[in-house]
């Protein structure tokens, strides 16, 4: 198996003398429950952190010890959220956007470009939409580990204490056979989505 080189899109850059790339991620799109998270980093130039990679690839252990290395790191970061009620109000794509928008925009430095996982900010900088981005881009894979460690922080620390019934600790405001258990014995708290709660009131219309 050919080993993925993740400073490809990076090293492109920097040959054009580019020095702030900002990597753009964001965490949490298919969770009914909490905010969905963003972030954004610019990482010096020709820094190779061999281990970053795709969040979702990476236990909770290696996550926590490489957030601390990329934090120590970075010449910038910044972490964005965007709460339950908005998604409702523009979904959850629109919603997303907004938070990576709003990340890159509290970066204590201007990215001279962006690497973004699949999608497009509304900002005026130049940037580079990358299928599977947090797997092929050093930064983005970092921006994704920010926004992942940030999101779960939240769920452990904050959310589970707030609403202990729901397990949110656990499955981390995703869909899991508890979690809907939970909702349909205790309904939607205010972090819910409610946008994404329908199928799941439809079905146990059916069973009844």
């Amino acid at each position: 198996m050919t080993e993925v080189n993740r400073l490809a899109y990076e090293t492109a850059l920097w040959s054009q003398g580019l020095t702030a790339i900002a990597g753009v991620d964001e965490v949490g799109r298919g969770c009914l429950f909490g905010d969905v998270v963003a972030a954004a980093v610019i990482l010096p130039v020709g820094l190779v952190l061999d281990e970053v990679n795709d969040s979702k690839q990476l236990s909770e252990k290696k996550r926590d010890r490489l957030y601390e290395l990329i934090v120590s790191e970075a010449v910038a970061w910044s972490v964005a959220r965007v709460e339950s009620s908005i998604i409702d109000t523009i979904n959850i794509r629109q919603a997303s956007r907004l938070a990576m928008r709003q990340a890159v925009e509290t970066l204590n430095v201007i990215p001279e470009h962006l690497l973004i996982d699949a999608e497009s900010v509304e900002l005026n900088i130049v940037q580079t939409a990358i299928v599977k981005g947090d797997a092929l881009s050093q930064s983005i894979a970092a921006a994704s580990i920010i926004a992942k460690v940030t999101r779960d922080r939240l769920c452990v620390d904050v959310w589970d204490s707030q609403y202990p019934q729901y397990g949110i600790a656990g499955h981390k405001g995703y869909g899991t056979k508890v979690h809907r258990e939970a909702l349909l014995k205790h309904g939607p708290t205010p972090l819910h989505r409610r946008s994404f709660l329908g199928n799941l009131f439809a079905e146990q219309q059916q069973l009844f």
